[in-house]
């Protein structure tokens, strides 16, 4: 099991990322909580892995800290819950929003998120529940990536974020009028993400 990889982040393209560990190149789907603390791509950063293995792929997940791993974990535990929602779920709401969409049975806050319907948002509440409990205490401290002066990208922030919704889950329509309804001119792709997702849990 890889837990946790340090290195140079030499690809930085929302859900994905790459991450140089001493010449070796690790490719890792992220949540968009980790991309906001990502450091640019040239630096080095530190991030909590979950290695997933198929007959036909390594999958390689990646998470800021050590906390929102663990939720991760105990998501695709749910049935009917894979890895890619799981992903999906932590990206579009934060651990601690998520945990309290659950503790309140807040089944419709649940269902603004892609792939989650009435009947999986009430299968979260009930399997969750349980699982949630001692969570906090269970943690070690929390581990934001690490970094040093490097190289800065300047990516399209539009494109990019319609192509991280699209990756989400989201339809490659609605991502785009998500992103062209919180008038995102001289946003960065990140604030982008972020302003979008919030203003569709907030709906």
């Amino acid at each position: 099991m890889i837990g946790r990889l340090r290195g140079v982040l030499v690809l930085k393209q929302a859900p994905y990322l790459t991450l140089d560990v001493n010449g070796v190149g690790y490719e890792l789907e992220a949540t968009m909580t980790t991309f906001y603390s990502l450091p640019p791509v040239g630096e080095t950063c530190t991030i909590h892995t979950h290695l997933i293995v198929r007959d036909d792929a390594h999958l390689l997940y990646g998470f800021a800290s050590e906390g929102e791993r663990a939720m991760f974990r105990r998501l695709i535990k749910v049935n009917g819950i894979g890895a890619k929602l799981a992903l999906t779920i932590l990206s579009g709401m934060p651990v601690e929003i998520f945990s309290r969409c659950v503790m309140d049975s807040d089944a419709a806050a649940l269902t603004r998120l892609p792939g989650v319907g009435k009947k999986t948002a009430e299968r979260l509440i009930v399997e969750m529940r349980d699982r949630l409990q001692g969570l906090d205490e269970a943690l070690p401290a929390s581990a934001a990536p690490v970094a040093r002066p490097g190289i800065v990208e300047t990516p399209d922030p539009v494109r990019d974020a319609v192509s991280a919704l699209t990756a989400l889950g989201y339809k490659p329509q609605e991502a785009s009028r998500m992103v062209r309804a919180i008038e995102p001119e001289g946003m960065d792709s990140e604030a982008i993400i972020r302003s979008a997702l919030q203003a569709m849990v907030k709906a």
